[in-house]
């Protein structure tokens, strides 16, 4: 019963989250026919989330509050989340073109009976 519970409380949160978090909105155009073109540029987008991570770790230890490490988990997290996803684009970028080549390559090469 609690395990049932908490797994659909983390499928809702899951829908949640990808549909309203903009950085989750962006990833997935990204992941996108496409998109996919777009996936190692949008690397610069993580680096900029880890220098925001950075600042609040330098904010941090200047004697701001303490707050700031919620802020610091979620820039590191957005900053991940492109930086991962710029090499795995390639990867998928890869695998739509051979899948179209095949598709165009045996349209074109059918024998009639």
């Amino acid at each position: 019963m609690l395990l049932n519970r908490l797994w659909n409380a983390s499928i809702h949160t899951r829908v949640f989250l990808r549909r309203w978090m903009p950085t989750n909105i962006l990833l997935d155009r990204l992941r996108t026919r496409t998109g996919l073109k777009w996936g190692v540029p949008a690397m610069l987008l993580g680096v900029v989330y880890l220098l925001i991570a950075a600042t609040c770790t330098g904010l941090i230890e200047q004697g701001w509050s303490k707050w700031l490490h919620p802020m610091f988990f979620l820039a590191l997290w957005n900053g991940l989340k492109f930086l991962f996803f710029g090499p795995w684009s390639l990867v998928l970028l890869v695998r739509a073109r051979v899948r179209e080549m095949r598709v165009h390559g045996s349209a074109g090469h059918t024998k009639p009976v």
